[in-house]
């Protein structure tokens, strides 16, 4: 099976590398290549304008017969975005730059040119002293007092401002050193107020907080106080509350309500069953006697009795009988 990337390839043996034809290319053939704008230009056919930076497919040539210490100079071919004019330019190696050639100026040239100006006279007078003493004394000389020219042009230059603007200078200087020491001073008694306030906030706080402490225990002793006063037997010679007295708010337990007394009432209560029940005296039932018992029964058809008890309380039976008119009916 064949390698799939063929990164080795076959060669024969009697493989010889001289017999393999050259491709003949001209020495200025063209390249197309992606570049971008070097500079700012101009177009010198519509005025369009070209930043720097603006993307251009160009095309790209080897300068013949020009060299700069062995390396070669490009030209590169672009278009007017707007005419469709032809501009071309080429590297300066020299220079760390591009020439514009043809088609466009470049913008801010003259500043170009003044730096290059002053470079190329430094350099000469840098070569002029470096061969002649007398010259490198002269130039000193010269420079010495084009200084001492400049800076009595500049003391003049103040006096006049200030007899024409009136302005004392050391009084404003003064005044601005005063208010940014008051300003100082008062930050400063800002921020001792503030620490103070803070503090004084602490302490209050703590005292609070001391006091709330205080209460709470104070009350915790007086509620254990309270129930090491109390005795377990204390309920059973309480008196009973009244039923009038709510038994969710003060949290005691009504009195237990008998069976009687839901479906009759009690004795005292005065209902419409009140004319039903008797309350007899103890020595009552010993003086009536039997007759009128027996007498008494027909009547009616249920009699509620009161027996007495020896120890004063009073209970409540319900007696039911048949009337004595059915049994002699059925006689």
């Amino acid at each position: 099976m064949s390698e799939r990337k063929v990164l080795n390839k076959y060669y024969p043996p009697d493989f010889d590398p001289a017999k393999i034809p050259k491709l003949k290319l001209p020495k200025d053939r063209q390249y197309v290549v992606r570049l971008m704008a070097p500079f700012n230009m101009r177009c010198k056919t519509c005025g369009e304008y070209i930043y720097k930076g603006k993307k251009f497919n160009a095309r790209k040539e080897t300068v013949q017969n020009e060299l700069y210490m062995g390396l070669p100079i490009f030209r590169f071919y672009i278009k007017c975005t707007r005419c469709l004019a032809e501009i071309t330019f080429k590297t300066d190696p020299e220079n760390t730059d591009y020439a514009m050639e043809h088609g466009a100026t470049r913008n801010f040239q003259a500043e170009k040119l003044i730096e290059e100006e002053e470079k190329r006279i430094q350099q000469e007078r840098e070569d002029e002293e470096l061969n002649n003493p007398m010259k490198v004394l002269e130039n000193r000389t010269k420079d010495s007092k084009m200084e001492m020219e400049v800076m009595e042009n500049l003391q003049e230059l103040k006096e006049l401002n200030q007899r024409q603007a009136q302005v004392d200078f050391e009084g404003m200087i003064d005044k601005y050193r005063e208010i940014e020491k008051r300003e100082k001073e008062r930050q400063k008694e800002e921020d001792e107020r503030e620490t103070k306030e803070m503090l004084e906030r602490v302490l209050v706080k703590r005292l609070r907080d001391s006091d709330s402490d205080s209460e709470k225990e104070e009350e915790s002793r007086s509620e254990l106080k309270k129930s090491n006063s109390d005795k377990p037997t204390d309920i059973l010679t309480s008196d009973k509350l009244p039923e009038t007295e709510g038994s969710s708010a003060s949290g005691v337990k009504k009195a237990k309500v008998e069976t009687w007394e839901r479906s009759v009432g009690t004795l005292g209560a005065r209902g419409s069953l009140s004319s039903l029940v008797v309350r007899k005296k103890p020595g009552d039932t010993l003086k009536k006697p039997a007759t009128e018992e027996a007498n008494a029964a027909p009547t009616s058809h249920t009699d509620l009795k009161v027996n007495s008890i020896p120890n004063g309380s009073s209970s409540l039976s319900l007696l039911g009988a048949y009337s004595g008119s059915d049994s002699s009916d059925g006689e």
